[in-house]
């Protein structure tokens, strides 16, 4: 399947996180005409998986109504979402692009109905969730997601529940005949926004993360914040679902260690403090201790740290946690280790445990299909020729700094295809 755009004026934005929404939507609002490429089966990324942003502690949707809004009412933009870049033939100016495009089994005539999900009984893994929850082999994403159209899963594709789902929708926008296909786009100029992961702990052998239920990463503890997660906003211990009375968050979950993620990613300080917040919120006795190498909040983040840190019921303790293990009896979590401003050792319970995971490159262990320069961590270091590089697979960022950089990656590739 081939679809023709503007050979060297039409610019490619690989990925719809932030970074690339930004990039997006910018081009296109002064002129020119956007493919936007995203591996989800919905546009959004990271972003629309967290609770709040820092320092003001208000929620992410807002932001992204706007420019999916944007989106909406640009008819200079296009989308394919489950899709990825497969192929980049030619040069810059005259780009040939070849994308993979995954079957959603849903077409756009559905009216976000619902009806599908009803009559589904199958259960799959909820990956917005993180695997905390699970879904309906009908799904849609998330409630705000865009496009605002249900997935089916491919498990049930030949199957009597499928031809349930497919009797159940009046527009006839369930098929489950759909394919995968290659669609090819020649494009002038391309912005790669291909985004982030986060650190796995697992290999680290005295977090006891994957064995311990109530040892999590930070963006578990947001989908387990957010009103559309998996417990509906109440933060609870996923081993019980009893509420926390003590929470612990873990800095450098493996960053900054040469075993594991040798740099910092910069944001997981203000991320605990923030999530601090959630559980302070939540339960008016609860406490929140934060483990800590170094507090890292630089210019006008500097008043939220102070702010945060100064609450009664937090407290901070300058320590690289040396173990965490539970009570056999109690199940309770223990941390062991070090106050370095003391120094004088520490056994300090928790109900629940965050790990503060960094932020690994998608690049780290998939490379762009273009000749690109990366350095030691995976981060793409040097654009190939009439690209562009946006947001976090360039390096760590948070979310303002992810919106400038699309910005800024939008005006290069303007320049490249206003060059020919």
């Amino acid at each position: 399947m081939t679809e023709q755009t503007k050979n060297s004026q039409t610019i490619l934005v690989v990925g719809g996180g932030m970074s690339g929404l930004s990039a997006a939507v910018e081009a296109a609002e002064v002129g020119f005409d956007v493919v936007i490429v995203e591996r989800n089966a919905y546009l959004g990324g990271r972003v629309s998986q967290l609770h709040h942003y820092f320092p003001k502690l208000c929620p992410p949707g807002c932001g992204l109504e706007i420019n999916f809004r944007r989106i909406r009412q640009n008819p200079r933009i296009r989308y394919l979402t489950m899709a990825e870049v497969e192929q980049v033939t030619g040069k810059p100016g005259a780009y040939e692009v070849a994308v993979k495009v995954r079957p959603r089994f849903v077409t756009e005539k559905c009216t976000c109905c619902g009806k599908c999900a009803e009559a589904a009984t199958q259960k799959v893994s909820d990956t917005f969730n993180l695997g905390m929850s699970q879904v309906k082999s009908a799904y849609l994403p998330f409630p705000a997601a865009f496009p605002q159209q249900f997935v089916i899963d491919p498990s049930v594709v030949g199957t009597q529940e499928g031809e349930a789902l497919a009797k159940a929708c009046e527009y006839g926008a369930v098929d489950l005949t759909m394919t995968e296909k290659t669609v090819s786009l020649s494009v002038g100029a391309i912005v790669w926004a291909t985004g982030w992961e986060p650190f796995d702990p697992s290999p680290i052998p005295y977090y006891h993360y994957g064995q311990h239920k109530d040892v999590i990463t930070n963006l578990m503890m947001e989908r387990l914040a957010a009103l559309d997660g998996p417990t509906g906003g109440k933060i609870v211990r996923p081993s019980d679902g009893k509420a926390p009375e003590h929470v612990a968050f873990v800095q450098c979950a493996g960053s900054r260690d040469t075993h594991y993620l040798p740099y910092c990613s910069g944001v997981c300080c203000l991320a605990a403090l923030k999530q601090a917040t959630y559980v302070l919120e939540q339960y008016p006795q609860a406490t929140a201790t934060i483990f800590y190498i170094d507090i890292r909040a630089m210019d006008r983040l500097e008043e939220f740290y102070t702010k945060v840190a100064a609450h009664p019921r937090v407290k901070l303790v300058k320590s690289k946690v040396a173990s965490i293990t539970a009570d056999p009896q109690t199940g309770q979590l223990l941390l062991t280790g070090e106050n370095t401003e003391k120094a004088e050792p520490y056994r300090s319970a928790a109900d629940l445990v965050v790990l503060s995971s960094g932020m690994v490159p998608n690049t780290a262990t998939r490379k762009l299909p273009a000749e690109a320069q990366y350095d030691a961590y995976g981060f793409v270091a040097a654009a190939p020729a009439g690209a562009a590089i946006a947001g976090c697979v360039r390096r760590p960022m948070d979310v303002s700094m992810c919106v400038q950089d699309g910005t800024a990656a939008a005006l290069r590739a303007i320049q490249t295809v206003s060059r020919r």
